[in-house]
């Protein structure tokens, strides 16, 4: 009997959690003012994320999917992006939205029900929401195959939950990006849950980063929490797929802290002991005590940005309240280029009942 091939899976982290490098780091984080953006980026995610929560509570905002505790998953790897790459967001990657010029106003849009916050104004070749999990792998694989066959230097960035590693979407995108060596990255926020299934309930394997070695591509797993080691890895992970060399999976090993979404109430499957250790792990405060070990970073400068990260989010919901309710007719209009009768009626009750239609639905029908 012999061995036909071998293979192991690395953990990196370069900032521990009491924001101590352990290790000489990557030649950008050398430079403090470096690491200012991303501190900003996760700061004003967790502005957002917090002020999202509230509006849901009152009502002003449909349910909603906290990002809290993944902010460096979306900011390190969304950093790491070019412009003309392309995001393939799940539903929790508001941080890597921000990141790629998607409007606070615009995400607030989509989470009240407006389609309209899925036309970004900044991205405009990035994919909006999808909430289905792992249907996104495979949208991925197809985007990163076209941009070889055009021979564009442009990498498809897939996001998604650990949960979504085990949905058939996700080998299948996989296995078709590896084949094709298509200019894809996945990346796998493992916040330990899908909605109330923990991790242990979910997948057999010791991580989550060794599916990629069935596809034949490069797994790695990183610290989720360490912004530095994202964006680290992400960078090499990108640029290894824009020269050539295929696709790799990232797996950031994460923490939820917050409800899978407004509408569920994790304390009731959940240790509380447990979420109370993960805080002490959690993203913000690592790269903030990093910042203040090096000098780079003030109280007065905090009370700055949080300041003006309020101020933004204040002036972002000011104009999500004032958009004015998107036309009724719209979601029948540009469905189909031919309506069906079933849906014909369905559009004239809706007509019928819409209190802003602009006066061009049919009143007696």
């Amino acid at each position: 009997m012999s061995t036909v091939a071998r293979f192991h899976i690395e953990h990196v982290r370069l900032i521990d959690a009491e924001g101590e490098a352990l290790a000489p780091l990557p030649a950008f984080a050398r430079d403090p003012a470096a690491l200012v953006p991303l501190y900003r980026a996760m700061y004003l995610t967790r502005t957002f994320d917090a002020k999202a929560i509230a509006l849901q509570r009152t009502g002003k905002l449909g349910t909603f999917a906290s990002a809290l505790g993944q902010e460096a998953v979306g900011v390190g790897v969304a950093a790491a992006m070019r412009a003309e790459d392309v995001l393939l967001p799940s539903y929790r990657e508001h941080a890597a939205q921000l990141v790629r010029g998607v409007k606070i106003e615009e995400s607030l849009r989509y989470w009240g029900g407006d389609e309209r916050g899925c036309d970004f104004s900044g991205p405009r070749s990035d994919f909006p929401n999808c909430v289905p999990i792992a249907t996104q792998v495979c949208h991925a694989a197809g985007a990163a195959y076209a941009f070889k066959l055009r021979g564009e230097a442009r990498v498809a960035v897939c996001f998604m939950g650990d949960g979504a590693t085990s949905k058939g979407d996700f080998y299948e995108g996989m296995n078709f990006a590896a084949v094709w060596k298509a200019p894809m990255v996945l990346v796998v926020s493992n916040n330990q849950w899908a909605i109330s299934l923990p991790r242990s309930a979910q997948s057999a394997t010791a991580t989550l980063a060794q599916k990629a070695i069935a596809a034949g591509i490069d797994g790695i797993q990183v610290d989720g929490n360490d912004v530095v080691a994202v964006h680290h890895i992400a960078r090499e992970a990108i640029e290894r797929a824009r020269s050539g060399g295929g696709p790799t999976l990232i797996e950031a090993l994460t923490y939820r802290l917050g409800d899978h979404t407004t509408a569920d109430d994790a304390s009731r499957y959940r240790d509380p002991a447990l979420v109370q250790e993960q805080w002490a792990l959690e993203p913000v405060a690592r790269l903030r005590k990093h910042l203040l070990h090096l000098g780079a970073w003030s109280k007065a400068q905090e009370e700055a940005l949080a300041h003006e990260c309020a101020e933004t989010v204040n002036a972002a919901v000011e104009a999500y309240l004032a958009t004015p309710a998107p036309d009724t007719a719209a979601m029948f209009d540009y469905l189909y280029a031919t309506l069906p009768v079933a849906l014909q009626g369905q559009r004239a009750s809706a007509l019928r009942f819409a209190p802003h239609n602009g006066g061009d639905h049919d009143q007696s029908s």
